[in-house]
């Protein structure tokens, strides 16, 4: 029985604790590479009664079926046959033995198959535990939501590593979907600091690829048509096989392809340059997808080109290369191919990510603190989220870096804004004012209350009372900036870097955050607590 890391047997004791407090749909946040499989399959496994486990790919649902068997866990396949026999292969190959069992009443299912079944079959009402993969997808109204209706005596998990989508709609019961609460794991930056995951490097080399034309679908997402054509207008082809070649030749590597035309030509492209590459989709038959990804774990295949294969939920462990040849909207679909190179290997002390059409610049770095809520919110715009701190690319070197760096922290370079008179230009790089625009802002922190001709003394007393109101709000923002830039300091953080990093979390530099009055100083200090 494959044992618990301790944050996956943290998480699974606050499952149950959710659910004995009422919650009967409970949501679980997990990073991509962090385990969620495993850790469902566990409590699964313990669980007293009849569970099903949701999906909503064969990959997916054989990769379920699996985990279970190294549990031990006797179980249905609820899909085309065709899938039962791969699992039963998959079980025989690495267990010697077969866990599926038709009759079974533990179950692992693809969705499309089980919403068109009976839902007055007994089956459905004996199943206590229902447990749905990449549960970001479930809403009231769609076939997800569909699904989970059919089980009206069951306690139900989803799991996903990222709650949020791109349409905006909330996974909340009181919004869009059906989760009650929300057990949020650790973080991505967590898992690589303790060793889980491997660190990373990205790489985001120049692109003429233009989306201004291509408009957003009802997912939220890039209209495919659209996407792809704007694609296929740019050189991207020669771009993915030039910089994979500079910078990781020889690595196992998996570029993400707008449509299958564009992934058998970067895949051709490849092979002329003596790449041995293969182009996978979910068109490819099982056998033969099967065979190439185990050519590919025996590294005689260096690239597989895929379309929208191994985004959600694919274990490809040999993983050392992403590239990204085709840009989304969906900060879901962004850390999923993002995190496809980041489980670790040995001899591999880092992952590369090639990125050349913007998703890093659009969504930040996947590692970024985020926070999550179950609530609805705004549709994503073409922008980058709110409080995330946007990337830079070196011009010397092509590494990405968080822009709180004054220089590239790879090569040394640093750029040299165009202009210095205010923190905007320089990112809230205080160092890099000009003296008339510090000697502005020390001026308006400076600042005494000035008194109209003649004013009356109550006018004088109002006019002092604000003052005073604002130099005590002032004094607790300025102890709350000050053990923040200790924590960052205390983290590696330099002064210059912490102000940098002030600016971009916050909107606002350091100097001018303390001219700001009553209210608004008031807003930032909730937003530092």
């Amino acid at each position: 029985m494959t044992q618990l890391r301790p944050f996956q047997q943290q998480a699974k004791l606050d499952i149950y604790s959710s659910w004995q407090a009422g919650n009967t749909n409970t949501l679980l946040v997990i990073p991509t590479g962090g385990g969620k499989t495993v850790t469902f399959s566990n409590i699964m496994a313990e669980n007293q009664g009849a569970a099903v486990a949701i999906a909503h790919r064969q990959e997916l649902v054989t990769q379920i079926s699996l985990a279970l068997a190294r549990y031990g866990v006797r179980h249905r396949i609820i899909g085309p046959s065709t899938v039962a026999r791969t699992c039963t292969q998959i079980h025989l190959a690495e267990l010697n033995r077969n866990y599926v069992d038709p009759m079974n009443r533990c179950a692992v299912a693809g969705v499309d198959t089980l919403i068109r079944m009976d839902p007055k079959d007994a089956f459905f009402k004996q199943i206590n535990l229902t447990v749905l993969d990449e549960a970001h997808h479930v809403l009231k109204e769609n076939k997800w939501g569909a699904a989970m209706s059919m089980f009206p005596n069951a306690k139900s998990l989803g799991v996903t590593a990222t709650p949020v989508r791109a349409d905006g709609k909330g996974l909340g019961r009181h919004a869009d979907g059906l989760y009650d609460n929300m057990i949020v794991g650790p973080s991505m930056r967590d898992l690589i600091d303790e060793g889980w995951l491997t660190e990373y490097r990205i790489f985001a080399p120049p692109s003429d690829i233009d989306l201004s034309a291509v408009t957003l679908s009802a997912s939220g997402d890039f209209s495919p048509p659209k996407l792809a054509a704007a694609v296929h207008k740019s050189h991207i082809v020669g771009d993915v096989v030039q910089h994979y070649v500079k910078i990781a030749a020889g690595k196992l590597g998996v570029t993400f392809a707008v449509d299958v035309s564009s992934a058998e030509e970067i895949a051709t492209a490849y092979r002329a340059a003596g790449v041995n590459s293969q182009v996978v989709s979910a068109k490819t038959p099982d056998a033969l997808r099967q065979s190439i990804l185990r050519r590919f774990a025996a590294g005689e295949i260096k690239q597989l080109v895929n379309v929208d294969l191994f985004g959600e939920g694919f274990d490809l462990p040999s993983l050392e290369v992403v590239s990204f040849a085709r840009p989304t909207q969906s900060y879901s679909l962004y850390c999923q191919q993002f995190g496809r190179a980041l489980r670790l290997k040995d001899g591999k002390d880092r992952a590369i990510i090639i990125d050349h059409v913007g998703n890093v610049h659009r969504h930040g770095l996947p590692d970024a603190p985020r926070e999550w809520s179950l609530d609805r919110r705004d549709r994503r715009s073409r922008g980058i989220s709110e409080g995330v701190i946007p990337t830079r690319t070196c011009t010397e070197c092509l590494s990405a870096y968080e822009r709180v760096y004054a220089a590239c922290p790879f090569c040394g370079f640093e750029p040299v804004p165009s202009a210095r008179s205010t923190p905007a230009e320089v990112d809230g790089d205080l160092m890099e004012l000009s003296p008339e625009a510090l000697a502005r802002i020390r001026g308006e922190i400076d600042a005494q209350p000035t008194f109209p001709y003649g004013a009356s003394p109550e006018v004088i007393g109002a006019i002092k009372k604000r003052h005073r109101e604002k130099q005590e709000i002032q004094a607790s923002l300025r102890e709350a900036m000050a053990l923040w830039g200790g924590a960052r300091t205390a983290a590696g953080d330099d002064i210059r870097t912490a102000q940098r990093r002030f600016f971009h979390t916050f909107g606002i530099d350091v100097a001018t955050a303390q001219t700001l009055g009553r209210k608004d100083a008031e807003q930032l200090l909730g937003r530092l607590k």
